[in-house]
């Protein structure tokens, strides 16, 4: 299948670079051949210190990396000052514009997204980032189109994941389109994953929890209202968090900036966009167990949160 050219920079962040790593790597073994060599480079190359200062990654230099038609190209990410100093390399920046249009694909994980824009291969393609820069990244590079619904996102040859760990998702789905889904699943079940995360599950309920975290009850109510969403309405949510439905709606704004409604509409949302690619229930069903009550209320949602209805959204997204 080619090299995986893995670029890292200091401080990278570790599961970043070593998670889509292992993934190659154990389709390799599986596969009882070498079938991606993972080569992690960097401007200078030399050792690369992680995120973690726990390892170091010993990198090839970049500028002596000559691109091939069958390589990946993989774009970790890190911390804000890391990434700033990354966009600021020109050298890398131009080697990534360049090899781009060589390569089979490019990919970025989490805040590496930030880099392949500065090289303005993100211009016109969809594009996912850690929940938390998606508002910079869309303000940063207004050619991009910033989706922050997704774990991770194809456009062309061009794929970028979210957070951390859904490098590992977006190493997977690229495993299943180069040799199969019986392959990744092994890998996914050899790294112990609970279970794969299709590109199109949302990082709204990951960030919600985030969020919530320190302003408990909020991520237990949060929780419970997901696994009850046909049934849950303002006043159980507010039972639940041990609130009043005044107080719920005060700190649904300060932790969230949005209201309880909107917070469980949010939620339905986002259980209907995975019943939808995943299922064949017709939408008079699908809107009842997602809470909405009937398909009119739950266009109106769609066309809120994400500016289609839920016929599109299936044409899309429905393997």
């Amino acid at each position: 299948m080619g090299r995986v050219l893995l670029v890292v920079f200091d401080d990278v962040q570790t599961l970043d670079a070593a998670g889509p790593g292992e993934v190659f790597a154990t389709a390799s073994q599986l596969l009882g051949r070498r079938a991606y060599r993972v080569e992690p480079v960097s401007t200078g190359g030399g050792e690369r210190r992680t995120s973690s200062s726990l390892f170091h990654i010993r990198t090839r230099d970049i500028g002596r990396v000559r691109p091939h038609p069958g390589d990946t190209i993989v774009v970790a990410g890190g911390d804000e000052p890391a990434i700033r100093v990354a966009m600021a390399d020109q050298a890398l920046l131009r080697w990534l514009a360049s090899a781009s249009r060589v390569v089979r694909r490019t990919t970025s994980v989490c805040s590496g997204a930030f880099i392949l824009a500065a090289a303005g291969i993100l211009d016109g393609k969809r594009a996912a980032t850690h929940w938390a820069g998606c508002k910079a990244l869309a303000a940063s590079f207004p050619r991009v189109n910033v989706d922050p619904n997704a774990i991770f996102v194809q456009d062309g040859c061009i794929w970028t994941s979210a957070g951390v760990t859904t490098g590992i998702d977006m190493a997977l789905a690229i495993v299943e389109e180069d040799v199969g889904r019986e392959i990744a699943d092994s890998i996914a079940a050899r790294l112990v994953l609970y279970f794969r995360r299709p590109g199109f599950q949302s990082q709204f309920s990951e960030a919600l929890v985030a969020q919530a975290s320190t302003g408990a009850p909020l991520g237990p109510a949060i929780a419970w209202a997901r696994k009850n969403l046909a049934h849950v309405d303002v006043p159980a949510l507010a039972h639940q968090a041990g609130l009043s439905v005044r107080t719920l709606h005060r700190r649904c704004l300060e932790l969230l900036s949005t209201t309880p409604a909107r917070l469980l509409d949010k939620l339905r949302v986002e259980q209907a966009r995975t019943l939808l690619s995943t299922s064949e229930l017709p939408a008079k069903t699908l809107a009842v167990q997602c809470g909405f009550g009937n398909p009119v209320r739950m266009r109106r949602a769609f066309a809120r949160e994400l500016g289609l209805d839920p016929k599109e959204y299936r044409a899309l997204h429905s393997g």
